[in-house]
């Protein structure tokens, strides 16, 4: 049993708590590329604050309390899904994404500059590292979400107005014959951010283990 926990914690790193996170994420952006795809925008961003909604509630029944970051993220999340559908708008669902990594990017940095660590706040816990670990864990965190966000703005506005012929291999998929400024957007955000967030964090994660300091005893 030892050895298939080993096996395969050095292949998949993540435990249910960190899986859930991870499925909160992905899962509302997954359901609202499929439905966007199939019944519109209006649709795919009812599934959107739908499943998010969900997720949360899954959350806070499966962990019985609420975790900080998806919680966070749900809130906001649920907000700009709320203006989108009020205004007709798909903006506000592409802008929430730039504005919330930004906030979180400023928000590590500041932690950085007091020697108040987030990730050691809400993992100190779970992870005994050292200072200089939580520290780099941070800095690093915060660069990424930094850089997602500019990323994320670059192909919201520089595909605003696009149409794109879908290739022909697509249309299974894409159930449409242009792409939109919004599929472009949503291609990038499932198919290419996702991804490398995966590898980021896993990379993180094994970063991590140098810093790793002997478990505390109790008295």
């Amino acid at each position: 049993m030892s050895m298939a926990r080993s096996t395969r914690g050095k292949w998949y790193p993540f435990n249910g708590e960190q899986t859930l996170n991870i499925l909160s994420e992905m899962g509302p952006i997954c359901t609202m590329f499929v439905v966007n795809f199939v019944y519109g925008v209006e649709a795919g961003v009812w599934s959107l604050v739908g499943t998010t909604a969900l997720a949360l509630a899954a959350s806070l029944i499966v962990l019985r309390r609420p975790p900080i970051m998806p919680f966070i993220a749900g809130a906001v999340t649920i907000t700009f899904g709320a203006l989108t559908l009020f205004t007709g708008d798909p903006m506000w669902v592409q802008l929430k994404v730039t504005i919330f990594n930004a906030l979180v990017a400023a928000g590590l940095y500041v932690g950085l500059m007091r020697r108040k660590y987030f990730f050691e706040f809400v993992f100190g816990k779970t992870f005994n590292y050292s200072e200089q670990g939580w520290y780099l864990l941070t800095r690093n965190v915060a660069i990424f979400f930094l850089i997602t966000a500019i990323a994320n703005e670059a192909v919201r506005l520089g595909f605003s107005t696009a149409a794109i012929p879908c290739p022909k291999s697509w249309h299974w998929l894409m159930k449409k014959p242009v792409l939109s400024g919004l599929d472009v957007w949503m291609i990038f955000k499932l198919f290419i951010v996702m991804p490398l967030t995966s590898i980021y964090l896993v990379w993180q994660i094994r970063l991590m283990q140098r810093y790793r300091l002997p478990e505390r005893k109790g008295p």
